[in-house]
């Protein structure tokens, strides 16, 4: 009779057990409606958090004052005046920004909870303007994307833990999306006559836009698990080779700085004025007052516009200004390794600003287009149960 005649390889998901497919299909919509409203909320927020410096620069008052010939308020003065507008709140730091902007002295605590910036002169100190970022738009925007505007304890668990789910359900979703035998064509572009039915455009705007968008969504939903969790963000470190800790950390001072707790006059206030001098293209410099003794002065060094990721961040003896190493990844950019890279650019990829301008709006595409998987698929799950 001669040898059997030859086939075609058959695509993947035909080798698959149809009670394979049939779990993986009740895995993803289990944990699709499980998790679809927080999605949603996710994704929408998300798109709105994008442009968040590029809207409030339409509208908020710019802090510019006339530049001068005469010595910059100095960072010790800086607190006092700031200080005196909010006599028991805890001052994070102050920004120093480009020639003719207003000094930026931030506010931050967490009980009571409390964050407002609050603008000065320059040269005089007089206060310019106050900024409360708890309040707002974009606050109730970034409150809804991280804690779902519950308690912080309660709706940040749920986001992360959701998000977290989010990627077994865009692998999931690719395992069901593989095409076979001769439907190929269905699943990469809408192929719709005037006798499509409603459910079938629904299919179709569930399958292949997920598809078109399920590398881009798996980017931003895994660089928000490594902020979400602190044990993913270290696998990820160490997995990519990163030898140093991945966290933030301050080092301790090197002498004893007792001292200088009642002086006026402070080493801090001269080294503000070297790091000037020696960074003269910096966009900003914001310096951190100690919160003990024992603490160094941190000082945040921007490079760059609108991204985080290549930003010095430099420490100092409180005492004689020698400058301190420090065993974590957020150190001198230069001295940054690849995994190091890859954890400090995690935010600015996860909000698109690592690509500028066109980064953003493929970011804000992605997220609103990853906004309406969660509907169609609860359509689909719907028409599927009550036909």
């Amino acid at each position: 009779l001669g040898p059997p005649p030859r086939t075609k390889a058959l695509p993947f998901t035909c080798y698959m057990q149809r009670p394979v497919k049939k779990f993986v299909l009740k895995i993803h919509e289990i944990l699709g409606l499980a998790t679809g409203i927080v999605v949603f909320i996710v994704a929408i927020t998300g798109c709105c958090w994008v442009f968040k410096e590029e809207i409030q620069g339409l509208y908020l008052k710019k802090q510019k004052v006339e530049v001068r010939q005469a010595p910059l308020l100095t960072p010790t003065a800086a607190k006092i005046a700031a200080q005196a507008v909010f006599p028991d709140k805890h001052i994070h730091g102050t920004r120093y920004g480009e020639p003719g902007q207003a000094i930026e002295v931030i506010f931050y605590q967490d009980e009571p909870r409390f964050y407002r910036s609050v603008f000065l002169d320059p040269y005089t100190g007089d206060v310019l303007h106050s900024e409360d970022h708890f309040s707002g738009f974009f606050a109730f925007v970034l409150d809804g994307h991280l804690r779902l505007w519950l308690p912080p304890a309660v709706g940040s668990n749920v986001v992360s833990i959701s998000v977290l789910l989010f990627l077994i359900i865009l692998v999931t979703g690719l395992v069901l999306w593989w095409p076979r035998g001769n439907n190929r064509t269905q699943r990469f572009a809408f192929v719709w006559r005037d006798t499509t039915r409603w459910r079938r455009k629904n299919f179709d705007l569930h399958s292949i836009v997920g598809f078109y968008v399920l590398s881009l969504a798996f980017v931003l939903a895994f660089t928000g698990c490594v902020m979400a969790f602190d044990w993913f963000g270290y696998l990820v470190y160490k997995s990519a080779g990163g030898t140093k800790a991945p966290q933030f950390i301050v080092p301790d001072n090197i002498h004893i700085a007792g001292s200088l707790r009642d002086s006026t006059t402070r080493p801090m206030d001269r080294l503000i004025v070297q790091l000037q001098r020696d960074n003269p293209r910096a966009n900003s410099f914001e310096i951190h007052y100690p919160a003990s003794d024992s603490s160094s002065i941190y000082v945040e060094v921007s490079h760059q516009h609108g991204v985080y990721y290549s930003s010095d961040y430099r420490f100092f003896d409180q005492s004689t200004l020698e400058e301190i190493e420090t065993p974590s990844i957020y150190g001198r950019y230069t001295d940054a390794r690849f995994a190091d890279k890859v954890m400090r650019m995690n935010y600015d990829i996860h909000v698109g600003a690592i690509g500028g301008l066109f980064g953003k709006i493929i970011a804000f595409a992605v997220s609103a287009i990853a906004a309406t998987l969660p509907v169609t698929g609860f359509l689909l799950w719907y028409g599927r149960r009550y036909r």
